[in-house]
């Protein structure tokens, strides 16, 4: 009997890619996340679903988003070949809105009433109630203090758009902490809300629904590249927190032969605080329901976490990624606060493109991989724009100083 192809067969059906993912909730959720497991298998596939979310793909979203052959950066790196998947141009600014509409849509065949997630950067936030929006749904979003000041375009961005923003004032007051209130939020109201998990990460199912409503990324970029070129990218590169964005670009491509890169934060070093690498410093453990590869202290809790990117700012990584890792079909790379800041202001100059700081990490270490594969192409997810990062950036890091 022919083998599945690689995104039938995983995860398997009780949510597992090898042995990490899985759905570890409390008793009064387990229902809950079973009711929109079969919604999706089953509306999710339903012809009517499908047109609609190829409808607001077209007409509301402005997908396909275009590769963009960066010519100034490749000609100043020298070396490789670098190429952008623009996500930045997708509406509301980053690839998030991808999944937000379709965790909107299938909120809608439910019946649910109230989207409830959270976010870091603000970029999920701004996807999730620009869908709410959309579809006339109530939205709830939890963010944590530190990230409320840091990425405070974002937030009046999600006010416009009729959202309610819960600042979070427990613990280190960003991502995780974020997760932890949503997750609470939700708990006391199942039946007429939704948790609109904004990456590939959680209880199953959403480590598979993300990386499907992602996937546009990479089946486009396949196309597009091959239209461009007449070949396939020879490297993949995306930076991962949770890793949405990673996986959309790499689920197209997982049965071929390109090398794939997934960036995580180094941060300012190497001890537990200092970083959020953690499939590369981390080991397994479960966190907010699932199982993977995290960063923790010597008890098992999760480890403080830092990165100049809040959307990367999370102490676990997506069990697909974690997958992926242990079988060697990707390769982890990372970049540090100060080459991401370098790499935020060099493709702003050389191209004109501001991006966002977490995609800023996978344009640093495409830098530097460029001049290593001298005859190669890399494509790069580039996966949100820096308007929401501009102000921070210049009050720490002038740009006379770059």
């Amino acid at each position: 009997m022919q083998n599945k192809p690689y995104l039938k067969a995983f995860p398997d059906a009780n949510g597992y890619f090898g042995k990490f993912g899985g759905a570890f909730l409390p008793p009064q959720l387990i229902e809950q996340f079973q009711s929109i497991e079969q919604a999706y298998l089953t509306i999710g596939n339903s012809h009517d679903f499908i047109s609609e979310l190829r409808s607001i793909r077209k007409h509301y979203q402005g997908r396909p988003t275009p590769v963009y052959y960066a010519k100034n950066l490749t000609e100043k790196i020298g070396g490789a070949r670098i190429y952008l998947k623009r996500e930045d141009l997708n509406h509301t600014g980053a690839h998030k809105l991808n999944h937000c509409m379709g965790e909107a849509l299938l909120a809608k065949y439910l019946g649910k009433k109230k989207l409830i997630a959270e976010t870091g950067a603000g970029q999920h936030g701004v996807a999730l109630a620009t869908a709410a929006a959309y579809f006339g749904l109530e939205c709830e979003i939890h963010m944590g203090e530190v990230d409320i000041a840091k990425e405070h375009p974002n937030v009046t961005r999600m006010r416009v758009l009729g959202a309610k923003v819960v600042p979070v004032s427990f613990g280190a007051r960003t991502l995780k902490e974020a997760v932890d209130s949503a997750f609470e939020a939700y708990l006391k109201d199942p039946i007429n809300s939704i948790y609109a998990i904004g990456s590939v990460v959680g209880p199953h199912p959403f480590p598979k629904m993300v990386r499907d409503f992602q996937s546009v990324v990479g089946f486009e970029a396949r196309e597009q590249f091959l239209e461009m070129t007449g070949n396939l990218p020879d490297n993949l590169v995306a930076c991962v927190g949770g890793g949405s964005n990673a996986m959309g670009l790499f689920s197209a491509f997982i049965e071929d032969s390109c090398e794939m890169y997934g960036v995580e934060p180094a941060g300012t070093g190497t001890k537990l605080g200092e970083h959020a690498a953690s499939l590369t410093y981390g080991s397994e453990g479960v966190l907010h329901g699932f199982n993977s590869i995290m960063l923790q202290n010597a008890d098992g809790s999760p480890a403080a976490v830092h990165s100049i990117a809040s959307g990367l700012d999370y102490p676990s990584v997506g069990p697909e990624h974690a997958y992926l890792s242990s079988i060697q079909r990707t390769k982890i790379a990372t970049a540090n606060d100060a080459e991401t800041i370098n790499a935020f202001y060099t493709l702003s100059r050389l191209e004109g493109i501001i991006p966002a700081l977490e995609s800023a990490h996978a344009i640093a270490f495409a830098m530097k991989l460029a001049s290593e594969k001298k005859y190669e192409s890399i494509l790069v997810n580039l996966s949100g724009r820096g308007d929401k990062d501009i102000d921070f950036v210049v009050e720490n890091f002038p740009p006379e100083k770059y």
